[in-house]
């Protein structure tokens, strides 16, 4: 998988005590037997949670060479190992596993040095570095946003975010399918059975007006098939000879041809539908550096079809049309060119790539897109290596499974979708009932309310959907979303509000200094659980963009609260008498509270102060 490069040589401080584990473990099989091994080379890895340890070597690797049964090798190893190593308290030998305990005093320490560290587990994203260009959203404009563009959407923030917090110089961008046979179906339908309705006669946002006749377009188009079929024509060439569908491709070619009317019915309802993308954007809570349009892009396509066929790597079918042959490459022959001389999908994309490789000479062009176009990616990148482009192995696809709903997949020309706008409101009326019934909003004036049930309800649904991962097919059921208990995004933000008002009321009420360094006797195994998993983000921040993960954080996060709230219900606080005791618990409790929102953000989700 794919990590920034400057990221390949960043290590957090906390990951000295596996580095110098490693060389420790290095020097002692060269000094005491002979094997020269490099330190990266020695496997660490985390003991696993039915052992005692923290830490856990398996030795077999070298019991032949250092002439030792596993058990000995092992025992020899973690006498040598703790003798040098002050920070492991302890080991233990499991047959050939080696389990390393490291002692009381490094978690202090690490707690003591992060603490007040308020971007911990985050690098700074780089300016200077070629830029990552990540794509996502490109709806259509002849539909609403629904929940399968909120899977996209969420996936391709919280990817660029993620991708930032390892360092990288991202570049959000949007492509708008702002033409093509979809869209002129919609203004066929407006002109035909809109009567001139618009956005302001009929108080609807523009995007769910012109979703309506796409919809329409399809009954009347259906109709007419069924027609054609009775009269004896075989479905597939009723199809293609409906009078509603050659008109739209009628209406395509005129489009490309420029025609002025077909033009200015075009910017009027692609208005009409940005007013309305750009709402669902704010309450969705997603943005974009740049957008492009595919209007603007597909004669740069165009003109690359034409430059294939010079090379002589495109080539023109007998009706007309302009392909690539792929089979020599397991693939078929990709249309790139209609015989009408219309493009499709694959002309402007090419054209797009183009584009953005030469406005950002950028190191990877990742593209958030459903696993249904698996098959068009893997063409761009063999088609933009056959006209010649180097760069053409920095398109990386992020294929990610659909969303489906408990009754089957949604069909958005059926109408069967569930909107995007919709679901939020519903969501935000579900999270305020919830807050209600579980006296979480009491303390809140009505304007603070407000606020807390938008970013439950967003919490509850982005969380929901990126706790899975992306490449799998998702079953989507928003009453099991909002829930504060369980793996549940409004159940990791209240966690968070706990633990601020554990926060304000030690500096409040009780006046403890947080700032100064405390030393404590011992730690309980459940707040070394807990430092054990603030140790473990920045590493799992890596993995996670290594992997274009957004999962591997929000089960983090999951499992970060869960410890968290463990030794919240079984260890005193504020209530604990030892000051220097309920000092340092209190600034571990400020750790988890910046990891929790610093996972959370990344998932582009806000915790609130108060509940």
């Amino acid at each position: 998988m794919y990590l920034c490069k400057k990221f390949l040589t960043y290590f957090y401080r906390i990951k000295m005590i596996e580095t110098k584990l490693q060389q420790t473990i290095a020097d002692i099989l060269d000094s005491c037997y002979g094997i020269s091994v490099a330190a990266e080379d020695i496997k660490i890895e985390a003991t696993r949670k039915d052992f005692d340890g923290d830490l856990t070597l398996v030795v077999f690797p070298y019991v032949k060479l250092a002439r030792k049964a596993p058990e000995a090798l092992a025992n020899e190893i973690g006498a040598a190992v703790t003798q040098r190593l002050h920070e492991i308290s302890s080991y233990s030998v499991i047959k050939g596993f080696l389990n390393f305990t490291i002692g009381d005093d490094y978690w202090q320490q690490f707690v003591a040095e992060n603490k007040d560290y308020a971007t911990y587990g985050l690098k700074a994203a780089s300016a200077d570095a070629a830029p990552v260009v990540v794509e996502y959203s490109s709806p259509n404009t002849n539909k609403p946003l629904h929940l399968g563009h909120i899977r996209n959407n969420l996936l391709g923030w919280s990817v660029s975010n993620l991708l930032a917090a390892n360092g990288c110089n991202v570049k959000k961008v949007n492509l708008v399918n702002d033409r093509g046979i979809h869209i002129c179906k919609s203004m066929l339908a407006w002109q035909r059975y809109g009567g001139g309705e618009t956005p302001a006669t009929t108080g609807m946002k523009g995007d769910h007006l012109v979703g309506k006749y796409y919809v329409e377009f399809d009954k009347h188009y259906k109709a007419e098939v069924a027609e054609l079929v009775a009269q004896g024509k075989s479905e597939e060439d009723a199809k293609r000879e409906a009078p509603l569908m050659q008109e739209a491709q009628a209406m395509l070619k005129r489009w490309e041809e420029g025609d002025k009317e077909v033009r200015a019915l075009w910017e009027m309802m692609n208005g009409w539908v940005y007013e309305g993308f750009d709402e669902t954007y704010r309450n969705l809570g997603v943005g974009f550096d740049k957008t492009y349009y595919e209007s603007q892009t597909y004669l740069l396509g165009k003109e690359l079809v034409r430059r294939g066929l010079d090379m002589g790597v495109l080539v023109h079918r007998e009706d007309g049309a302009v392909i690539c042959d792929l089979t020599p490459d397991g693939l078929d022959q990709k249309v790139l060119l209609r015989s009408d001389g219309t493009s499709v999908y694959m002309t402007q994309d090419l054209g797009t790539a183009l584009l953005r490789h030469n406005e950002f000479d950028a190191e990877r062009l990742v593209y958030v897109v459903g696993n249904e176009q698996d098959y068009h990616f893997k063409v761009l990148k063999l088609v933009l290596g056959k006209l010649g482009f180097d760069w053409a192995d920095k398109v990386y696809h992020l294929s990610y499974g659909m969303v489906e709903l408990p009754n089957g997949k949604m069909k958005s020309r059926e109408g069967t979708v569930v909107d995007a706008d919709d679901l939020i409101a519903e969501m935000e009326r579900t999270a305020e009932q919830m807050s209600l019934e579980h006296g979480k909003s009491n303390d809140l004036d009505a304007e603070q309310q407000k606020h807390l049930y938008h970013i439950l309800a967003l919490g509850a649904l982005k969380y929901f959907i990126l706790k899975v991962d992306p490449t799998k097919t998702m079953l989507f059921n928003p009453a099991e979303s909002i829930d504060f208990n369980g793996n549940t995004g409004p159940f990791i933000q209240y966690t968070y509000a706990r633990i601020r008002s554990i926060v304000r009321k030690a500096i409040e009420e009780q006046k403890l200094d947080l700032q100064q360094q405390v030393a404590v006797e011992t730690l309980s195994p459940k707040e070394r659980d807990v430092i054990k998993s603030l140790h473990d983000m920045p590493s799992i921040v890596a993995q996670a963009a290594d992997n274009y993960s957004p999962a591997m954080i929000a089960n983090y996060a999951y499992d970060l609260c869960k410890n968290f709230n463990s030794f919240y219900q079984d260890t005193p606080i504020l209530r604990e008498e030892n000051v220097s005791v309920k000092t340092f618990r209190v600034q571990m409790c400020q750790m988890v509270a910046t990891a929790i929102k610093n996972t959370m953000n990344i998932l582009g989700i806000e915790v609130p102060e108060r509940m």
